[in-house]
């Protein structure tokens, strides 16, 4: 697990695995006899064909990195919108309310930036668990305005408020 967390660490010491195991192999091949010429054929197909397979392994790997860089893209963007909305919506709400969950609202969105930003599991669990805090102090706050003056301008801006907390 601790190599996972620093990619750095991990290619340098993939490279010098690999390095390693074909300086072996290539020790290894020294010592041997040269192939005849119909062994020879069967070995170049099957370097073709192990050269084929890894190749659709790279490309699928790629093909996976890009679409799952893509969805996270469009989430974070999809969530940026969410609370945007809500920002604009919550001047909706009756009396003092507005200027008191704007500010919740953008202490929201410092913690939810710092998720996007912060790399490694400790860090996460906290920010998380401010964030649940938040997002239950958020929902609180809405639903205590839009009791306090039923009408369908505070449903809008409960309902904004889902879709924050659900985004």
């Amino acid at each position: 697990m601790f190599l996972l967390n620093l990619p750095r660490v991990l290619f340098v010491a993939t490279f010098l695995s690999l390095w390693c195991a074909a300086w072996i192999g290539m020790l290894l091949r020294s010592r041997r006899q040269e192939f005849s010429e119909s062994t020879r054929s069967d070995f170049n197909t099957v370097v073709g064909a192990t050269l084929t397979l890894l190749g659709l392994l790279i490309g699928f790997t790629f093909s996976m990195a890009t679409t799952r860089y893509d969805l996270r893209k469009s989430l974070e963007e999809e969530e940026a919108n969410a609370i945007s909305t809500e920002y604009a919506r919550l001047d909706l709400l009756p009396g003092g309310a507005p200027a008191g969950l704007q500010k919740l609202l953008r202490q929201y969105t410092d913690l939810r930036i710092q998720f996007y930003e912060s790399r490694y599991g400790s860090n996460l669990q906290k920010i998380n668990a401010e964030t649940a805090k938040m997002q239950n102090q958020l929902w609180d706050t809405v639903a205590t305005a839009a009791k306090a003056q039923p009408s369908p301008l505070s449903a809008l801006a409960s309902s904004g408020m889902n879709d924050v907390l659900n985004a």
